[in-house]
């Protein structure tokens, strides 16, 4: 049966789950004894369940073994797939324009977590455990999409680590498919990473449930950390009672988007060194001491006198807050620790927020949850720039480390420097078109920025005034919305999707 199903095309089998997922927040709706909710979710799921049988048997003969057709099944799944799920949540909420539900569907299935509903009890619970489930589901998608379908063809960050005789570009993608199919890669890889991180999330619920935290808003809270889409029923961790106890269970799962190494060594075909050995977890630990000690030390150096309390207590919240804020931030998740303000106090900065606008543009790990540039690209400048910089003190040294070392600092950095140029023009078209429906300079800037590093929760902290995705117009919704799947693909995949030689070969 398997076997019969991986036949399917790879968008039709993900509009099969997208059709049997609506059964759980409609059973969840019922025991509510919210019969208009769970209505829309069950007639939703068997009207697309019937027409995703329909399209089955009409692909029945369908047979595609190019890596090709799942990249653009990769593209159709962020961009297209949302406008069905959406539908439940258009009929189950009042007032919500499709558009928005179209809205909101793209920003949870993208890991992005950004919502036009500043106030959470303006959506059923079943509707919040939906947008959970769209960015838990999401996230799985990407852990393992990214090692069956973007790791052959060096995209999605694995371009930095390509080894042979040239970069990333030169690599053939007929090798790939004469390699393996990718329908084998996917049920490969899915059959050994859909249980690790079912079991991993049953976990992290389990331990904030332990915690003192609610059973329904832990499920939400877990499902969300695991995909790093910051999606909560509650407007954030800052009003969970699990206190300090669930932040730091949140925090050790922080791991898994700092680095591949955490949850698929061996699996990439690449040759990972331990975690604590991997150069985007050590770089990460780097960041995240570096900045913490910032924030602290500042009060000694300027905020010493303010009306901040003195005392051991504060100090330990002012560091844990940081702490976490930093490194949810920094895996994109975009999670504010409840000790946050004290942080912002014993600082004596009110509005950090361009710190964490950098650390969303970086993001965490590659093949991971975590959006933003990608941890390894930015070690592979940083060796790069500290290789010159040895060139320039002694021209005649000769760069050690080893081969893949090298390989990093002189390909690697080329094309993660072509990345990073991407990624930087896609902000600035990104604000120009925001400008263009009146949405001011700051906003727009965080705006593009949380949206290509799909970091939703963006917009609430880094500005000097919370920003409402709800007051912005139509056209900058789809803009955003557009810049999420960007963000989420990457750049580098869609002019993959555009390269003539890509289609010929």
């Amino acid at each position: 049966m398997i076997s019969s199903l991986l036949k399917r095309p790879f968008f039709v089998l993900l509009m099969g789950i997208g059709s049997l997922a609506m059964i759980v927040p409609a059973v969840h709706a019922l025991v509510l004894d919210n019969h208009a909710v769970s209505r829309s979710f069950v007639y939703s799921s068997l009207l697309f369940f019937v027409l995703t049988l329909f399209i089955g048997l009409a692909t029945a003969g369908y047979k595609n073994s190019l890596a090709r057709g799942y990249l653009v099944s990769l593209l159709a799944a962020f961009l297209v797939l949302p406008v069905m799920l959406a539908v439940p949540m258009y009929e189950s909420v009042s007032g919500m324009s499709f558009l928005e539900a179209w809205f909101e569907s793209v920003s949870s299935l993208t890991t992005t977590g950004a919502t036009l509903y500043d106030n959470p009890n303006d959506l059923p619970r079943s509707v919040h455990l939906w947008r959970a489930m769209l960015g838990w589901l999401g996230g799985l998608l990407v852990w393992v999409s990214a090692i069956a379908i973007l790791a052959p063809l060096n995209i999605g960050g694995f371009e930095v680590h390509a080894t042979g005789g040239g970069t990333a570009c030169d690599k053939t993608y007929a090798q790939v498919g004469r390699l393996s199919d990718p329908s084998e890669r996917l049920a490969r890889y899915g059959a050994k990473l859909i249980p690790l991180y079912t079991a991993l999330t049953a976990v992290l619920w389990l331990g904030l449930t332990a915690a003192g935290e609610d059973a329904f808003v832990a499920l939400c809270h877990a499902m969300s950390v695991m995909a790093t889409s910051g999606i909560s029923p509650v407007g954030g961790i800052v009003f969970s009672p699990s206190g300090f106890v669930g932040e730091f269970v949140i925090l050790l799962f922080f791991a898994l988007a700092l680095s591949r190494v955490s949850f698929s060594r061996g699996l990439s075909g690449l040759k990972m060194k331990p975690l604590h050995k991997d150069s985007e977890f050590k770089l990460a630990i780097i960041l995240i001491v570096l900045l913490v000690m910032v924030l602290f030390v500042r009060h000694g150096l300027v905020a010493f006198e303010n009306d901040a309390q003195n005392d051991v207590r504060s100090a330990a919240r002012a560091v844990w807050g940081a702490l976490f804020t930093i490194t949810s931030f920094l895996t994109t998740t975009g999670f504010e620790s409840a000790d946050w303000t004290a942080t912002r106090n014993w600082s004596g900065l009110g509005t950090p927020g361009l710190m964490l606008v950098g650390l969303s543009l970086i993001g965490g790990g590659v093949a991971t949850t975590a959006g933003g540039i990608k941890l390894l690209r930015v070690y592979a400048l940083w060796k790069h720039g500290q290789r010159e910089i040895e060139r320039l003190v002694h021209p005649s040294s000769v760069g050690g480390a080893g081969k893949e070392a090298r390989q990093i600092r002189r390909q690697g950095a080329q094309i993660a420097w072509i990345f990073f140029m991407l990624f930087t023009i896609s902000i600035a078209a990104v604000m120009v078109l925001l400008a263009l429906t009146g949405v001011q300079f700051e906003t727009a800037m965080v705006l593009a920025v949380a949206a290509l590093s799909t970091t939703g929760p963006l917009a609430s902290i880094a500005a000097e005034t919370p920003i409402s995705y709800a007051g912005i117009p139509d056209f900058a919704k789809i803009v955003l919305a557009l810049a999420m799947v960007l963000g989420r693909l990457e750049a580098l995949a869609i002019i993959a999707l555009l390269n003539p030689e890509f289609w010929r070969r």
